[in-house]
């Protein structure tokens, strides 16, 4: 097997790394991952699992010292490989790239609902969370406790974002997601197709989480966003509503550790 196109470049400006500018810049990141139909993988499980989850690489950008434990990911395919000093590196993303390797990645077409759903036992189902951070926390807790698929809403941050991808741990890569098409009669139509929705919330009827989910066969448990949590909208139309539990005062927990604690409970039912 061929060993990888590696290319050393020491320019900064040099118009090949354009994929990597200005990492830290979200509005930036956004506009051009979304106009160019990319996304960008960080540190070398994270990079090894976007590929060995069938994305396409565009290029890879590496310091020396990270190309031997990614040797077989960067010889499978043809695209470039950008060494660069760590320096550098750090001149042109933005940041410190401590795990040394990232990659740019050709976005797919997200699959139909349908096609998410298909054999799905449990689904976690997010309702405009903003916060990439959260995002990537909710998809690793997901995978990790047997959930097999995640809705985002509409305006649900972008599991895609490198903040999302580095917290989760390319959790995306291996858990099944969408986006819903339609917001309004997303959980009844969840409900229709036979799932139990129940949502997280501190409303009246909210029973505890256990309670909630016992006996559920197909379950699709839905989170709202960081500060008002769910719309009327999704709290009304769920067929269950369901708390944690707390003590000392506090009424809730921030979404990614809510999610945790649920999946965790919902795994066991």
């Amino acid at each position: 097997m061929p060993g990888p196109q590696l290319i050393e470049i020491d320019d900064p400006a040099d118009p090949r790394l354009a994929d990597y500018r200005d990492l830290r810049d979200v509005q930036l990141r956004q506009h051009l991952e979304a106009e160019h139909g990319l996304f960008l993988a960080e540190g070398e499980k994270v990079v090894r699992r976007a590929v060995e989850g069938g994305y396409t690489p565009r290029s890879f950008l590496m310091a020396p010292r990270w190309l031997a434990g990614l040797d077989d990911v960067l010889s499978a395919g043809d695209a470039p490989v950008y060494v660069v000093s760590e320096a550098l590196a750090e001149e042109v993303t933005g940041f410190h790239v401590h795990r040394g390797a990232l990659a740019s990645l050709q976005r797919r077409p997200l699959p139909s609902v349908d096609d998410v759903l298909a054999g799905a036992r449990s689904v976690l189902v997010l309702e405009d969370l903003v916060d990439h951070t959260n995002v990537g926390a909710v998809f690793r807790s997901g995978a990790a406790l047997g959930f097999d698929a995640v809705l985002l809403a509409p305006r649900c941050a972008d599991p895609l974002y490198r903040r999302s991808i580095k917290v989760g741990m390319g959790a995306v890569f291996a858990l099944p997601w969408t986006r819903l098409p339609d917001w309004h009669g997303a959980l009844p139509d969840l409900s229709a197709r036979g799932f139990t929705t129940v949502a997280l919330t501190l409303a009246a009827d909210s029973v505890p989480i256990e309670e909630a989910v016992s006996g559920v066969e197909r379950l699709a448990l839905v989170l709202g966003s960081e500060g008002h949590g769910l719309s009327d909208r999704w709290e009304e139309s769920a067929d269950r509503r369901a708390i944690i539990p707390m003590s000392a005062g506090i009424d809730s927990l921030n979404v990614a550790a809510a999610s945790a604690v649920a999946c965790y409970v919902a795994a066991r039912r």
